[in-house]
């Protein structure tokens, strides 16, 4: 039986990365995120050139802030697309989406293009709202379509869903996590409901303020 976790057959799958671009900065948290390429490319069995990998996002460049999208295909081959980066809102209103996440999905630990899921729902985000969050099979919470979740609880603790739960080992995620300013913890949506502050981030965005509401 061929490994769950081969290259998909699917033409033009690849693997991604989506940095941010500042002036002056230079692309925030670049080795992270090829660390989390390599890592991807390493467990599907794709060939990952490290010099090739730095020397590709050096186009990227500018007066400007960009959202830069890096891709590796199964050949090996990177390819960099820049685009303009957006202000982001103070403020988010987040839903829960109706379809769950299965826990143990392989690929929920990978940035690919095999994200049907997440396109169709954010093609398909209610009016008003900026971001759906899934919950897994055991009704914990798992991440959003293009975040992960942070909470401070009531009583003050400052966590995040632990990767068990099904979600991408996103690289702000990462780095709040190193410098202790989060913590592991399963959540469910009572937990979400019942917290201090709840934000979405992402390494584009930063973490964003979110207020929940019915989708």
């Amino acid at each position: 039986m061929e490994s769950a976790l081969c290259p998909p057959a699917e033409p033009g799958f690849r693997l991604i990365e989506t940095l941010g671009y500042r002036p002056g900065a230079g692309l925030v948290r670049r080795d992270r995120h090829l660390a989390r390429m390599a890592r991807s490319a390493a467990a599907l069995g794709m060939p990952f050139d490290r010099v090739r990998a730095e020397a590709t996002p050096t186009e990227a460049k500018g007066d400007a802030p960009l959202r830069c999208r890096l891709t590796l295909d199964i050949s090996g081959a990177f390819e960099l697309a820049t685009g303009p980066l957006t202000d982001t809102p103070p403020l988010w209103r987040v839903a829960i989406a109706k379809t769950r996440l299965i826990s143990d999905d392989p690929w929920l630990r990978h940035k690919t293009t095999r994200r049907a899921l997440y396109d169709t729902a954010r093609a398909n985000l209610p009016r008003g709202v900026d971001e759906l969050l899934f919950l897994n099979e055991r009704g914990e919470l798992c991440e959003g379509t293009i975040t992960n979740v942070f909470v401070e609880t009531r009583d003050g603790r400052k966590v995040t869903p632990p990767l068990s739960s099904g979600l991408l080992p996103g690289i702000l995620r990462e780095e709040l996590l190193e410098k202790g300013q989060f913590a592991e913890e399963p959540l469910t949506l009572s937990d979400l409901m019942g917290a201090r502050q709840v934000f979405v981030g992402n390494s584009l965005r930063g973490l964003i303020p979110v207020e929940l509401v019915s989708g």
